[in-house]
């Protein structure tokens, strides 16, 4: 992770630190990620005296501001979950416009918090992302459910949850609903275990996945699908094949010494578990080394 500059390492200190805290903030981390991909643009940053720099070039404290701002919109009093959902579906759905379409998919901001915000498009777990935070501020019982394909939120008992669906503008779902969102992704049936209220980690880690992805369709954006990984390792779990990703990405980005070197510490690891895979990866390194002649 060298070659960052001395914003961007204090960056990922402070995510690194977040991730590790007994209870992790899910919109700070996700505005840490977010800030990777780099300031906002010059529109949509805060007016300031020319000359003198933008304050908050990448977005993270004018996002809390307007997290805060939409909790304070919601009407105030205690309510049901099913009256938490409908008012959240209210104002984030019907008032504010948020939610999302198939073309929110092939956008990067999509999955970067500051630019759901602003445009008030996303994928599902990052519109899920601004649910949660707008309601817990409120006051809400309020949590991710990380069904597969489809991330949804819950409110209220979580053996009998009250789901919505930020994408689809809050609209509620039934356990039927979710099924079938269930079986249309994965062919399979519903599992309690998938109702399980998703942790922030978790959720940031599905963020980062998705990010890899869309990266990885993007062989010209190697640069993304760096960051994301290199954020990825800093969370205290992880896949430890993200590692051997690492150091391919390293060699693809012309890194060959890095990369070489990180190959063969991966080997070391693997090389008790699945010895002939160890040693494969040795040959890609000895190659990757071979590059520099």
């Amino acid at each position: 992770m060298s070659g960052l500059d001395s914003g961007a390492a204090e960056r990922r200190r402070q995510f690194a630190e977040e991730a590790r805290s007994e209870r992790p903030d899910l919109a700070l981390l996700c505005l840490l990620l977010g800030a990777e991909a780099g300031p906002v643009g010059p529109a949509e940053a805060v007016p300031v005296t020319p000359g003198e720099p933008v304050p908050d070039p990448y977005g993270i404290d004018a996002a809390q501001i307007e997290l805060d701002r939409l909790a304070g919109l919601l009407p105030y009093g205690s309510r049901s979950p099913a009256g938490w959902a409908s008012a959240l579906a209210e104002l984030l759905g019907e008032r504010c416009g948020f939610g999302g379409s198939s073309a929110d998919y092939q956008r990067l901001d999509s999955s970067l918090l500051q630019q759901v915000l602003r445009r008030r498009r996303g994928l599902p777990i990052l519109l899920s992302v601004v649910w949660i935070e707008v309601a817990r501020r409120a006051g809400a019982p309020v949590y991710g459910v990380a069904l597969p394909g489809h991330f949804v939120v819950g409110f209220g008992d979580r053996e009998h949850p009250v789901l919505a669906d930020p994408f689809a503008g809050g609209a509620p779902l039934t356990g039927q609903d979710a099924e079938l969102l269930v079986t249309g992704a994965t062919g399979a049936a519903l599992e309690p275990s998938m109702m399980v209220p998703a942790r922030p980690l978790e959720i940031v880690l599905r963020i980062l996945n998705n990010i890899r992805a869309w990266a990885a369709a993007r062989p010209e954006r190697t640069d993304v699908a760096l960051w994301a990984v290199e954020l990825s390792l800093l969370l205290p779990s992880h896949p430890a094949r993200l590692r051997y990703e690492h150091a391919q990405l390293l060699v693809q980005r012309g890194e060959f010494l890095r990369g070489a070197a990180e190959m063969e510490e991966y080997a070391e690891i693997l090389a008790e578990i699945e010895p002939t895979a160890a040693e494969n990866i040795r040959r890609k390194a000895h190659a990757a080394r071979a590059l520099l002649n």
